[in-house]
């Protein structure tokens, strides 16, 4: 099944293999694609994938994580242009179809180099502090229906499929959702929450063509008890109430295509990257998180039968990649299966998989070294695999 093809929208895909969005860290500072980023998307190339999926790309400068974040500008779009040019042209010559390229743009908020917040909140800040300066003001959040949609605008001449409105794992359009306790217009109801989201969906919405893929990359649940987090309870266990309100209104409003997250990866990323080796003893066992991750993405589908989504946090299963994979397809639980970690530590999996040689010693161990070297301050890939990253992953001592 994961060889068939599939449609979002008028677009047809030619199979349901996904690479997910992954943060290397290593653009130029003009937010241009270096080396290293060229070298992994023309892997991806050649794995066969159906859909690429760019990692994040901060619409503005205040917006990155890091200063070699991917942020896409008049001054480098032409970079751009070449390097999907070149992607093709490798899965071409690899003799696959062209994959779908969609950009997924995002504003950092917390996470950017000065953190730009939502709202205090006590459960995040107990790891890392903040300050009342860093709250957004309404008038900042009034700007960036027009960022975003600049940012869509140059995506679209440099050719890419699609975009991504993110909103996942911490930064500033996912906090807004839970931004409970916030004042004005942003803050307190559903419809104020939501609704800087909803505007810059609007503005990406309004300047491109009608056959681009509008996707969103959503976190239906921060796994943070309310009010601190959204799509939960005030005991923090799941509610996905608010979430398939929010999908719902998405749909009516164009979304083609819904990749699925859960989890916060800065503040408890064994929920959306189950692991074997990490940071800290995980409170639950791996297998929990990815039944998580099976009975949320099953009710998404169960709820929204016409909305093609992308299924997450498979990564983990190794060996059995491939078989949990289409087995998630089978049961109905997804439309895509999405490979992250794996597909950094494994580019060829797939192009290995239908050719019946596909090698579980190649696929991710979950070490989290990838995260790690990303955290450190570091370029980030596969530090068990990949020589590069394996040699600076010892020279930066990690």
């Amino acid at each position: 099944m994961i060889q068939e093809k599939m449609r979002v929208g008028n677009v047809e895909i030619a199979n349901r293999v996904v690479i997910q969005p992954m943060e290397g860290c290593d653009c130029l500072e003009n937010g241009a694609p270096s080396e290293l980023t060229v070298n992994k998307y023309l892997s991806f190339a050649k794995s066969g994938a159906g859909i690429i999926w760019f990692e994040a790309c901060a619409v503005c400068k205040e917006g990155r994580t890091n200063v070699r974040q991917m942020n896409i500008n008049e001054g480098n779009v032409d970079a751009f242009t070449n390097l999907l040019k070149d992607i093709r042209g490798a899965a071409t010559d690899a003799g696959f179809p062209a994959p779908k390229l969609i950009l997924q743009l995002t504003h950092s908020g917390r996470q950017s180099i000065v953190p730009m917040i939502a709202y205090r909140n006590e459960v995040y800040e107990a790891k890392r502090p903040m300050k009342d300066e860093y709250i957004v003001s309404d008038e900042y959040l009034d700007t960036l229906p027009e960022k975003f949609a600049k940012a869509a605008q140059l995506a679209v001449a440099a050719g890419f499929d699609g975009i991504d409105m993110k909103s996942c794992h911490g930064y500033l359009l996912q906090e807004l959702l839970s931004a409970y306790n916030r004042e004005g217009k942003y803050g307190g109801s559903f419809e104020n929450r939501t609704r800087c989201y909803l505007q810059c969906f609007d503005a990406i919405k309004a300047v491109v063509p009608k056959d681009f893929i509008l996707a969103a990359r959503i976190g239906l649940s921060d796994m943070v008890q309310k009010p601190f987090g959204f799509g939960t309870d005030e005991q923090g266990n799941l509610d996905l109430t608010e979430a398939k309100r929010f999908v719902q209104i998405l749909t009516e409003r164009g979304l083609k295509l819904l990749n699925v997250t859960i989890g916060n990866p800065y503040f408890n990323p064994h929920i959306n990257r189950p692991f074997r080796v990490g940071p800290y003893k995980a409170p639950e066992s791996a297998e929990t998180g990815l039944k998580r991750f099976y009975d949320v993405e099953k009710e998404m589908k169960k709820t929204f039968p016409d909305l093609p989504i992308v299924g997450s946090g498979v990564s983990y299963y190794k060996n059995d990649l491939m078989e949990q994979a289409e087995k998630l397809l089978c049961d109905g639980a997804c439309d895509f299966v999405g490979f992250g970690r794996n597909a950094i530590a494994y580019p060829e999996f797939y192009v290995d998989y239908l050719a019946g040689k596909f090698d579980g010693k190649k696929c991710c161990v979950t070490c989290s070294k990838c995260t790690t070297l990303m955290r450190n301050g570091c370029v980030s890939g596969c530090a068990t695999f990949n020589e590069y990253y394996k040699d600076l992953f010892k020279r930066e001592k990690l």
